[in-house]
């Protein structure tokens, strides 16, 4: 129904976010919990009180559930539950649903995040597109033929897992050399800081303008997110795509990886066009969204 309100969660390792929204993708009230990892019955009391709560002031039609790991989305049941080692091979769909009388569909989260963009964010016109996120870890989505693409076994978009050094050190995937907190560690075993100094990759950047060496690290940062990108487009051919985390905002991100992608002489073959993702810290919730609505 056209005025129907849904309540959408994204689960996460320290806070809860949910928020009730219209099927524009509309907030009408947002908030958030700490998340309970210890004890799973209180995790899902906490989740059912909430919507307990949240019913007494909205009519929900239905819930929507971002979680970690690498979850069935059919049936709930996760392999793997990211932060929540109690919950790995467990049903997860089940375990929330027992007292809650509305329908709950749940969704990994990386994939709500690619979600949110084509809801109402930068994919809204594409059915063919890739979300990569870049931080702590690299994580992301794929959306082809105008549908998620979840793979055989629920694990698809784990562009981290990618070898794009040839293994020239041993085994290194993107986690370990594509990340953000991969060249902010580089930048502390040059600078000879220890490990629990605080450093943002914007002082990263700023210091590269003076220092070869941070710039030389940061270059071929710059390759290996560079030949991510280009396998992707590759083997997917998407019409665009989209990079998340906080380094998406910086400007200067876009060219210099155009530029590095221009090195491979088969990219212009495959090009796609890279744009940052619209949705940052809203993007489970409407991911979660765009599964109540389908």
């Amino acid at each position: 129904m056209k005025n129907e309100l849904y309540l959408c969660f994204d689960v996460g390792g320290t806070n809860v976010k949910y928020g009730v929204l219209d099927r524009e993708g509309n907030f009408l009230f947002q908030d958030k919990y700490p998340t309970n990892r210890q004890d799973m019955e209180a995790f899902a009391n906490d989740l059912s009180n909430t919507v307990d709560n949240v019913s007494r002031n909205y009519p929900i039609a239905k819930i929507g559930v971002s979680f970690p790991g690498f979850i069935n989305p059919t049936t709930g049941f996760a392999q793997y539950a990211g932060a929540f080692e109690q919950l790995h091979g467990t049903n997860i769909l089940e375990l929330l649903s027992k007292n809650v009388n509305i329908p709950i569909v749940i969704e990994n989260d990386a994939n709500c995040a690619t979600l949110a963009e084509k809801i109402t964010g930068n994919a809204v016109d594409s059915d063919h597109f890739i979300c990569i996120t870049i931080g702590t870890g690299i994580g992301g989505g794929i959306f082809v033929n105008g549908a998620l693409l979840n793979g055989y076994s629920f694990k698809a978009g784990e562009f981290g897992l990618m070898i794009v050094n040839g293994m020239e050190n041993g085994y290194q995937n993107m986690h370990e050399i594509a990340s953000t907190s991969s060249f902010i560690q580089q930048y502390k075993q040059i600078k000879h800081l220890a490990d629990d100094v605080h450093i943002e990759g914007d002082e990263v950047f700023k210091e590269a303008e003076t220092d070869p060496e941070v710039n030389a690290m940061l270059e071929r940062w710059f390759q290996y997110v560079s030949f991510g990108i280009f396998n992707l487009a590759a083997t997917l051919n998407p019409e665009k795509i989209l990079i998340g985390g906080a380094i998406s905002e910086r400007p200067d991100l876009y060219e210099r990886l155009e530029k590095t992608l221009m090195t491979i002489p088969s990219w212009p073959d495959v090009k796609a066009a890279l744009v940052p993702c619209k949705h940052h810290n809203d993007a489970g919730m409407l991911g979660a969204l765009y599964k109540c609505l389908k």
